[in-house]
């Protein structure tokens, strides 16, 4: 089994969270692998900023999940275990990235917790939205 380590943003603006329809039609937060050298949050920052177009700032460390799926084009099995950030964007302005989601954007939190398609990411809000109003 291929593991891989990556990092993403659970992005709030206000009382919205912002999240991505991916290529599976799977409403999911941004993320993607951390590569030799790099640090988790900068991968975070980073991968918000070019999956979603949205300048967001880091508040604290979310916590951790992870997965397993078999990649048809490597054959093989992958796990990602992702390192999760609490971040805050100023405003809502986005742009998707084209060819990786369809449709994306900033969603009130009962909207999106209906949304977003993994129980663990849904848990992963919850979590992450009560911190957020703690620390902001």
């Amino acid at each position: 089994m291929l593991i891989r380590d990556c990092a993403g943003g659970v992005v709030f603006s206000g009382d919205k969270i912002f999240l991505l329809k991916n290529e599976k039609g799977e409403w999911v937060l941004p993320k993607g692998v951390i590569r030799s050298g790099d640090l988790p949050n900068e991968v975070a920052i980073k991968k918000v900023k070019e999956e979603t177009g949205v300048e967001a700032d880091i508040v604290t460390q979310a916590g951790g999940t992870s997965y397993e799926f078999y990649s048809v084009t490597r054959q093989r099995p992958i796990c990602n275990r992702i390192t999760w950030y609490i971040m805050k964007s100023e405003e809502e302005k986005y742009n998707i990235q084209k060819d990786k989601f369809s449709e994306g954007g900033f969603f009130d939190i009962k909207t999106a917790m209906d949304m977003i398609t993994y129980s663990q990411d849904r848990s992963l809000l919850s979590l992450s939205y009560a911190k957020y109003k703690e620390l902001t």
